[in-house]
C-alpha cells in the first residue's frame, strides 16, 4: 500500500460534532493539509481548517479601483477631446462623473472577484479525484468527511490511516489521484 499513489485519505463521520472533534486532533496531532465536506454549513470549521486566503477580497477591491479610475478616466478624456462650455458648467465636473464612476466600480469589482474566485478555486474542474471514493456521495446527504491530502508533510499511508481509524471514523477510504 506504501507504493501505491494516493491524493489523501477520506474519513467518514457521523455527525459534525465527531468531525470537528477529529479535525482538532489531526490538528494536534500536526496534520496541516486538511480538508472537510459537509451535508450542510457547520459553524466553526472554517477556523479549525485555518482557512485565511483573502486573495479574492483583494482582487475585488483591485477591480474596484480599476473600474473607478476607467469611468473618471473616460468621462474626463470625452470632455478634453469634445469641450462643450454650456451655461458655464466646468469643464471638468466630477460630481456629473460620479453615476458612471460607481457604476464601473461596481462591476469591475464584483467581475474581478467573481472571476478570481473561479480562477484561484481551478473551477470548472471537471474531474476531482475525492469524488472517485465509494462514499463520497453520502456528503450531500447526511455524512461528514474529513479529508488528509497526501501533499501534507505528516502524511503517511499506513500511519495515517490508522490515525483516521483511531478518530473513531465509520469508514477510511484512500482516495487514487
Amino acid at each position: 500500500m506504501a507504493d501505491a499513489p494516493a491524493f489523501a485519505f477520506l474519513a467518514e463521520f457521523e455527525s459534525p460534532e465527531d468531525l470537528i472533534e477529529a479535525i482538532k486532533r489531526a490538528r494536534a496531532e500536526g496534520y496541516r493539509a486538511l480538508d472537510a465536506f459537509t451535508p450542510f454549513p457547520v459553524e466553526g470549521i472554517g477556523e479549525l481548517l485555518e482557512f485565511r486566503d483573502e486573495r479574492v477580497l483583494w482582487l475585488g477591491f483591485a477591480g474596484a479601483w480599476l473600474g473607478f479610475v476607467i469611468g473618471v478616466g473616460m468621462q474626463i478624456g470625452t470632455n478634453f477631446n469634445y469641450p462643450l462650455n454650456i451655461g458655464g458648467r466646468p469643464l471638468y465636473a466630477l460630481s456629473a462623473f460620479a453615476v458612471i464612476a460607481f457604476e464601473l466600480t461596481i462591476l469591475f469589482g464584483a467581475l474581478f472577484a467573481a472571476l478570481g474566485m473561479l480562477y484561484l478555486n481551478r473551477l470548472p474542474r471537471l474531474h476531482y479525484p475525492i469524488f472517485s471514493a465509494s462514499r463520497f456521495h453520502l456528503a450531500s446527504k447526511d455524512r461528514f468527511f474529513l479529508c488528509i491530502k497526501a501533499n501534507d508533510p505528516k502524511f503517511d499511508p499506513e500511519e495515517t490511516r490508522q490515525f483516521l481509524s483511531e478518530l473513531g471514523a465509520k469508514s477510511v477510504e484512500l482516495a487514487p489521484p
